[in-house]
């Protein structure tokens, strides 16, 4: 009987000293993917900015109240038939043209049925009205609902005028690729931003009052400056 609660305790001690470590790695962790979703938010944007097939993207970004950048959004990646990925929010200053500090944000629902093929995207959402900035600035946004969302065309002789609130555009297995978003949801990644930035922030913090900053953002601001050019 001793020797059994004995083992029983030694069990519950051993959890517990887990538990209490696990919760290190985690933050290193989360530290890593924020640097590591800005660093392929960067070679997506450069990949867009290349590419022939989103050349009414440039013109919608210089006026653009922000953009959400997604580098990897994955089929199944929340459950069976849905799709998930974290990306980043920069909002550009209309003045400047400058775009400020990224917040982070995942993406979740069903099915996004990629036109292209393939179970993988790359994705830009520009923010097109105020409207949109500031349901992004909540804890989730319902696309479709919350805020309107139009796909963005593709090649030269479109049109790159939208009333919508977001307008999208993806690429599948590097093509475009023609993405329905209705239905998705965004939503603030609190521990990316903490883990980013050293501290507990909210969106507001990052993109509004621009209390926070972080360099290794620079590359990623400067792309999409370039590119809004």
């Amino acid at each position: 009987m001793n020797t059994t609660r004995r083992s029983f305790t030694l069990i519950g001690a051993a959890v517990a000293i887990a538990a209490a470590f696990s919760s290190l790695p985690a933050r290193a962790d989360d530290a890593s993917d924020a640097k590591n979703t800005v660093d392929k938010a960067t070679a997506t944007v450069n990949a867009f900015a290349a590419d022939k097939d989103f050349v009414t993207l440039p013109a919608l970004l210089k006026k653009a109240k922000g953009v959400l950048v997604y580098p990897l959004i994955v089929e199944g990646g929340f459950i069976i038939g849905g799709s998930g990925g974290t990306g980043v929010l920069l909002v550009r200053d209309e003045k400047t043209g400058e775009f400020g500090a990224p917040a982070f944000y995942s993406m979740g629902g069903m099915s996004l049925g990629f036109l292209a093929g393939g179970q993988a995207a790359e994705t830009m959402l520009v923010v097109n009205t105020q409207k949109g900035l500031d349901s992004l600035l909540s804890t989730k946004v319902k696309l479709g609902g919350d805020a309107s969302i139009a796909a963005g065309p593709k090649g030269a002789g479109a049109s790159s005028s939208f009333t919508e609130d977001l307008v999208s555009y993806s690429k599948s297995q590097g093509a475009y690729a023609n993405a329905s978003l209705n239905g998705q949801v965004i939503a603030i990644r609190d521990s990316l931003n903490a883990a980013y930035y050293g501290k507990p922030v909210s969106p507001v913090d990052i993109l509004i009052k621009k209390s926070v900053s972080n360099p290794g953002a620079a590359p990623l601001q400067a792309a999409l400056k370039s590119m809004a050019k």
